[in-house]
């Protein structure tokens, strides 16, 4: 098979792998089923290997399929860069973007920056949706996500944006009229603000190297993590928030971080988008913009 060749069965393969179905990968790929399926089977032969487990119904990745996609996702991704590379540098991009991240770091961080990005770059279209939950991006036709917290889906590359830590906040006020607590056992006989749809435990405490959660009481209760930080800031209790949820409020000295020493591991925040995609360069361009633009969280 000629090397051209070889790289286009590459690229048959992990569409095959991508979409679950030779008829989808064919249609992904703008070409006919019959020569998906001649280009795997030739693919196949080349490598002496079996790919994938076919039947009338379905089609799964053989233990070699597997080793074999990750490697081929690689040298694709290679090559995508080598040619982004030659084009020329200056070409402004173009095209839409659809883009997820949660509901208040994407309110506070990202809708601003998708904003700038759009206003910098008259060519670009974005749809931004704000979710607080986990999205596939291939299932619901998103080309990149902001996430917080660890990464499980190995499908996605994953590119750091910063850290971000749980803190526990009170205004200065309330310090001075009740006591900053030394430990976090303390908060037990405090007014605490709580979320409705969490635990009526505080977690995220860490001491000797142990993890520990405290049950915590209070006298208000929010579905909403905005208004809970308003509350927090009016001098109504102790709160827990992302350090990011309440940072305007520390950097105006209106709320003051405790019990630093007690905090857990700092969260990493990552830009993700789907493995095996030659990015086009709106999106490379986009990438390098948001991560320009939220420095804020990077130690």
């Amino acid at each position: 098979m000629p090397r051209m060749d070889r790289f286009k069965a590459m690229q048959a393969f992990a569409q095959i792998a991508e979409q679950g179905t030779l008829t989808a990968a064919a249609r992904a790929l703008g070409t006919s089923l019959p020569s998906v399926v001649r280009t795997l089977a030739a693919y196949e032969a080349q490598l002496g290997a079996r790919l994938f487990n076919r039947t009338t119904r379905r089609i799964a990745l053989t233990e070699e399929g597997r080793q074999h996609l990750e490697r081929c996702r690689q040298v694709l991704a290679a090559l995508g860069e080598a040619e982004a590379a030659l084009r020329t540098e200056t070409a402004e991009p173009a095209g839409h973007l659809a883009i997820t991240a949660p509901v208040l770091f994407g309110q506070m961080y990202v809708a601003p920056a998708v904003t700038r990005f759009v206003q910098q770059h008259p060519g670009m279209r974005c749809s931004v949706t704000l979710l607080d939950r986990v999205v596939n991006l291939l299932e619901e036709g998103l080309d990149l996500g902001i996430r917080i917290g660890r990464l499980e889906d190995s499908q996605l590359v994953a590119q750091p944006l910063g850290q971000i830590r749980r803190v526990v906040v009170a205004t200065p006020a309330y310090l001075r009229r009740h006591g900053t607590p030394r430990h976090p056992r303390e908060l037990l006989k405090a007014n605490c603000i709580r979320m409705m749809a969490g635990p009526p435990t505080w977690g995220d405490f860490q001491e000797n190297g142990r993890a520990f959660r405290l049950p915590v009481a209070g006298n208000l209760e929010f579905n909403h993590v905005l208004p809970a930080v308003q509350a927090c800031a009016a001098g109504a209790g102790f709160g827990m928030f992302f350090s990011y949820q309440v940072a305007p409020w520390v950097e105006q000295r209106q709320l003051k971080i405790v019990l630093e020493r007690f905090e857990s591991p700092a969260r990493p925040i990552s830009i993700v988008y789907p493995h095996a995609r030659l990015l086009p360069q709106r999106t490379r361009a986009f990438i390098d913009f948001i991560r320009a633009e939220i420095t804020q969280f990077r130690a």
